[in-house]
């Protein structure tokens, strides 16, 4: 299951990041999403979702929030 499906308010643990792109994974562990991190949906947008990891509140575009799987 990826963020595009998560529930909010429900805290995951990422599993993986499903991408090719190395400048998109460096980007997502800068901001502390790597494999074994809890990460939070706190809303869903039209354009994408807000994600709480660690102490930071983000927002993903869609394509990103699919690519982080749960």
């Amino acid at each position: 299951m990826n963020l595009t499906h998560a529930q909010e308010g429900v805290e995951y643990i990422v599993k993986e990041i499903l991408t090719d792109d190395e400048e998109l994974n460096s980007f997502l562990f800068s901001l502390g999403c790597f494999s074994g991190e809890p990460i939070t949906v706190v809303s869903h947008r039209k354009g994408g979702c807000v994600v709480s990891i660690k102490d930071g509140r983000y927002n993903l575009d869609t394509q990103l929030a699919a690519a982080i799987q749960i």
